[in-house]
C-alpha cells in the first residue's frame, strides 16, 4: 500500500508484471487509456489497471490516493520522465 499526491499529468506507461489499484481519498482523478475512453474517479471511488496496460493519471487539481500494488512497483513503469522517482524515494 502507498499513500501519494498527485496533480497534473504523470507519464504514460504500463507495469508488465502487475495490476495497480487505485483508491481517491482527496480530489478527483482522471486514467487515460490509449485507444479507450477514460475513466473518471471522483473522491471515493476506486479503480484496477490491469497489468500490462498503458495508462496515464492526470490529476487537475491536487488528489490524494492509496494505491495497492506490491512495494517493487515503479510508479511509473519501465518509463523514466523528470517525475519518475526511485523506490527508495517513493517508500521515503
Amino acid at each position: 500500500m502507498k499513500v501519494a499526491k498527485l496533480r497534473g499529468e504523470i507519464v504514460w506507461h504500463s507495469h508488465a508484471g502487475e495490476d495497480e489499484l487505485f483508491y481517491v481519498v482527496r480530489g478527483s482523478l482522471r486514467i487515460e487509456y490509449g485507444g479507450r475512453q477514460a475513466v473518471q474517479l471522483p473522491e471515493g471511488s476506486m479503480h484496477v489497471v490491469p497489468r500490462g496496460v498503458m495508462h496515464n493519471p492526470v490529476a487537475e487539481e491536487e488528489c490524494w490516493i492509496v494505491l495497492i500494488e506490491p512495494v517493487t512497483t515503479k510508479h511509473t513503469g519501465d518509463v523514466d520522465s523528470p517525475l519518475t522517482k526511485s523506490l527508495a524515494q517513493q517508500l521515503a
